[in-house]
Order: structure tokens, then sequence, then C-alpha cells
């Protein structure tokens, strides 16, 4: 994928509403291990993870949000949020994701909700901070600052979730209203990649509600 003048290489793509492994501390583990799954072709309808994402030494990331089952050349154009970092962190925490993940494990009661991993600014290559506060739900919009990607952020139950899209925690500490990718247990209510995104209905964007073109999208990470 091109973006900003510069190529990215895909390593992993999350929307799963399984179920299965919310019940235990580690969930499946998929941030920090070595599985792979799915083609990156059909990354917008089925979960995917390529051995990029832990074989790769990069320096920043890029994250689209595009549309569920879009075919591969329509991503970058149809992409409802897209942005990328420029600070090079990935330097210091091993080169990639499932380094960073080593160090911050996903896993339930593993901290404090204040005890988040880090906070990366992006820049914006679709969007900006306004809309991204748009897509999650109004009561949420006061908990979080926009302008960032946040890496294993912790709710006030405990439960880890990988990645805050956009935004960075600040307050209150719900975040499973705005925060994606969960490892292990979580509090009845609270399951699947998208945690409470359908807390006041589905795709309503109302109360806690993410709005629905943010539920309805594949989340896609790029490497450079």
């Amino acid at each position: 994928m091109e973006a900003a003048g510069r190529w990215w290489r895909a390593s992993m793509r999350t929307a799963s509403m399984d179920v299965a492994q919310w019940e235990i501390a580690d969930g499946d583990r998929n941030w920090s291990n070595r599985n792979t799954f799915g083609a990156a072709e059909g990354a917008t309808s089925d979960d995917f993870k390529n051995p990029g994402y832990y074989d790769i030494m990069a320096e920043d990331i890029s994250v689209l949000h595009v549309p569920n089952n879009l075919r591969l050349e329509h991503w970058n154009l149809s992409a409802i949020l897209r942005y990328h970092t420029e600070t090079h962190f990935l330097r210091l925490y091993g080169g990639n994701l499932f380094h960073m993940f080593t160090q911050y494990p996903v896993r339930y009661n593993v901290d404090s909700p204040s005890n988040r991993g880090p906070a990366i600014p992006i820049v914006y290559d679709h969007g900006d901070k306004e809309s991204t506060k748009m897509l999650y739900g109004p009561n949420t919009r006061g908990e979080f600052e926009p302008g960032f990607i946040t890496f294993r952020a912790i709710n006030n139950e405990r439960a880890a979730m990988a990645i805050c899209s956009g935004v960075k925690p600040v307050r209150a500490y719900n975040t499973e209203h705005y925060c994606i990718g969960g490892g292990g247990y979580f509090h009845t209510d609270q399951c699947g990649d998208f945690p409470s995104f359908d807390w006041d209905r589905l795709g309503r964007e109302q109360g806690r509600s993410a709005s629905k073109e943010m539920t309805e999208a594949a989340v896609l990470l790029f490497y450079r």
C-alpha cells in the first residue's frame, strides 16, 4: 500500500467478534504469538495476520479503517479513517508490534487502568481530530484525546485492549467503548475485538455506542 508517498507492508487485520476466548486471562494471544491466518485479499471480510507481523523490522505503522467486504483495490479511497506515525517509535519496542505486545501483554488483570502502554502521535492521511471523535459514542468523547494511537489500554474492570485507534485515553478508563483487540477475560456484555462498541444499541452513535461506520469497518495495520 502507498500512503503519504511511502510504501507500507500489510501485517494484520482485526474485526473478530468471536467470544470463545474471552473467559480466560490470556485469550488467544494473537497479539503476542506467531500464529498466522487469512489472506490479504480477503482482509476486510475475515481476520488476517501474516508472518510480517513478527518478522518485519519496522519503524512506523499505518492504520486504515475500511468498510467490511471491500476489495483490496478500493481500500485506500474508501477508508473512513487513515493515518500513520512518523516518530520511528517501533525502534524503542523491538521493531514491530509482536515485540511491543511481548513487553505490554494484552491480558486480563495485567496492570491498572492508569498503566497503559505508549500513546504515539499520528499524522492523518484521511480524517482529522474532530472526525475521529465523531466515530465514537457521544458519552465517551470526554474520556479520550484524539490524534494518537495508544497501545495496551486497560479498563476499569482490568480487561486489556491492544489498540485505541486515533485516540489516547485520559480519564474514566471506559476503554471498552473506543479501544479494540481484546485479550482474555471481559466483563459480561463486553466481548470480541470491539468489546462494547454497541453498548447503547449497535451502530446508533448514541450514549456509549460507536458509529455504524466504525463498528462495521475492518482495522488494517501496515508497517514501514
